[in-house]
Order: structure tokens, then sequence, then C-alpha cells
């Protein structure tokens, strides 16, 4: 179902130019056998809630059999989805109607994230060997190659891009260090990490390719990752957080982690990290972590999320979505506490860069979007 590939947040500087150091070195991480960040004591009173009306799961289409879990939001009316089978979606009248394209040649690849900027651009990353990232110009109608890796276990997991030009992909672990590469012209090109700056993984630490939202912005400088498996970790300004979510299976540990203050001054305090076992969904031990001091404590939620969840997402103000394979949960008091909308799954939720609204999609071609 998912792919494994441990995490780490880089302090990686923004390229100002194709000529400049695309990259600066990763600080020595925590050791491994560090014990996990305690929980600190949460709140007995929870924040009033800013809108009481009470959201809604709108269905918008599904049953075309692809698993959808690329998504890009990038206004109020515009949506990209990516997914198996070579299939990418584009929507630009709020999701009312979808036009359906198959990459050619990508048939029988999965396109397990998508990034767009408008109608017209997007980029897709297609696993596994070889890694390749496709980019189109013109709606869909055709798609150009600019960057293939054949090496031997390459697995792309997550892509983010904080403004229009600069980019950063992960991947699964390379002979024992996490694959890195980053763009600083909008997805033309692409610069791999060189090998020996590449953090190093613990054995069976891995990511999720489940959603694309294990790799999350902070700021200009800086990306986060959360990690999973046998370990769990976020790496956050060049340091490794041990964090006590489940973990110790291969099935386990963080799939996606939220910022709240990203791109503010000293951003990436206000964090939420989703995940549990995919393989048991509907455990909800350990499977939500809250922080507002950039990972050095941790809270549980007060009713966490109804199960397994492979994504979460700040959607404004104090609410806070999140979704898995067995249902939609939503808060009103930044992650305090969680009520099911839906027993159906989705794999990923996103709000639009430049708008409110927030949509969902997921197996079997399902997409919704939440309503109020």
């Amino acid at each position: 179902m998912c792919c494994f590939f441990a995490t780490l947040a880089l302090a990686i500087a923004t390229p100002q130019a194709a000529s400049a150091a695309p990259y600066t070195a990763f600080a020595t991480p925590q050791p491994a056998s560090a014990p996990p960040t305690a929980l600190a004591t949460p709140p007995t009173a929870n924040p009033p809630r800013h809108d009481t009306s009470g959201p809604n799961i709108e269905f918008l289409t599904s049953g075309n059999k692809i698993s959808l879990r690329g998504l890009s939001v990038v206004s109020d009316k515009i949506v990209w989805v990516s997914g198996n089978s070579g299939t990418v979606g584009k929507s630009t009248d709020g999701g009312k109607t979808w036009n359906w394209m198959t990459v050619p040649g990508y048939e029988k690849r999965d396109f397990r994230d998508i990034e767009a900027f408008d109608s017209s651009t997007a980029i897709i990353m297609a696993i596994a060997e070889p890694a390749d990232i496709l980019k189109t110009t013109d709606g869909g109608k055709t798609w150009k190659l600019v960057y293939e890796n054949t090496a031997k276990g390459m697995f792309l997991d997550a892509m983010e891009f904080w403004n229009s030009e600069s980019g950063i992909i992960v991947g699964d672990p390379i002979d024992g260090r996490f694959f890195v590469t980053r763009s600083s012209d909008g997805g033309n090109s692409w610069h791999d990490l060189p090998y020996l700056e590449r953090p190093k993984a613990d054995s069976g630490e891995g990511c999720f390719a489940s959603s694309g939202t294990n790799v999350r912005y902070l700021g200009p400088n800086e990306t986060c990752f959360v990690s999973g498996g046998p370990t769990s970790h976020l790496f956050i300004r060049n340091k490794r957080v041990n964090m006590p979510i489940l973990q110790g299976k291969t099935s386990t540990g963080a799939n996606s982690v939220a910022v709240k203050d990203a791109a503010k001054l000293r951003g990436g305090q206000r964090l939420i990290v989703v995940g549990g076992d995919f393989i048991k969904d509907r455990n909800q031990e350990k499977n939500c972590l809250i922080s507002t001091d950039g990972g050095k404590t941790w809270i549980q939620p007060n009713t966490p999320p109804n199960g397994y969840r492979s994504c979460v997402e700040f959607i404004g103000g104090s609410n806070v979505l999140c979704c898995g394979t067995n249902g939609v949960d939503f808060s009103f008091d930044d992650g305090l506490n969680w009520t099911q909308l839906t027993r159906t799954g989705f794999h990923v939720c996103r709000v639009a860069k430049k708008g409110k609204a927030v949509f969902l999609a997921g197996g079997d071609g399902r997409i919704a979007k939440l309503t109020f």
C-alpha cells in the first residue's frame, strides 16, 4: 500500500539561482537510541470553536477504479489529482467537471504526488524504478520528462514546492541514506543532494508515499519530514526528534505532518503529525501528536482521530482536517478533539494555495469537497 522511506527535516537554503550552491550540509542527527520525546500534559480547557455550523463532505466523483494519492489545489476553482495507471485529472470549475488523462508511456506507472501552479502547469512524479519526474505547460496535453534516475531501489515518496521556482522531492534510502533532489527553476531541472550529504536512515525506517504530505514547507530556508516504521522521527532544522507516535512495525509510524505557522518569522512551531498502523486502520492508539514548540514537546489529543490517518491539513483558523482509509475527521480546536465526518476512506486532503476550498482524494477515483 505504501512505500517506506525514512524522513528528515532539511535546513537547506533556498537557491537564488541555478548557479548558486544548491545545498547545505545536514547536521549530525541525534543517536538512534535516544528515547522518544515525552508527552506534555494536554490542556484542560479547549479553545472556543471558530465555526459551529459543522462541516460536511460533498462527494464529487468516483468509480474509475483509480487510487488517487496526489492532490494539488491551486485555487477554489483549479484542482489537479494524480494516481495509478498513469492517471492525471484536472478540474477548472471547483470540481464540478473533470478532465481525465492518461500520460502516454506511463499506463502502468503510479503518480504518487503532483504539484500544480495554474491550469496549465503541473509536475508529477512516477514510481518506482526508474524514478521519473514529468512536467506539463499546456494543461496536460503533453508531458516532458525533466528527470530520470535508474538507480536500483529508487522510489520517490513526496514533493513540496514553496514558490513557483523552489521545490524538493524526497525518496527512499539508497545504500542507507535518504534520497533528496532539489529544483530552483520551477521543476525544469533537478539536482541530487550528494550521497555523503544525505541523511542516514535507521534500519527499516521509512517514509510512506501515501499522500505526498510527509514533507512540508516551513519557510524560505527550510522544510521538514516525518518518518515511520520500526522508528518514527520528525526531522526539523537539522534536528532529529523522536516522536511518541505508534511505531515498531513496517506498517506503523508517522504518515503526514501539517505546519500551521509556515512562512512566518520563527515559524514551524505549531505542528500536527498523524499516522498509526495502516494494516489495523481502526486502531486509535498514538495516531496523532500535537506540538506548539517545534517538536520539543508533544501532546496527544483529548479525542483522537478515529483510526489510522495518512494526511493532515490546517485549513484556516483553528480548523484541521485529517483522513485515512477508514474515514475523515475534523477538529475545531487545533487538533485537540476530533469528530468523524464520514467512514468513507480518503488518502489525501489539501486546502487551496490561493483560496479557501478544501478537497479530498482517495481510492476508486473518489474526490470530495469540504463544505460548511
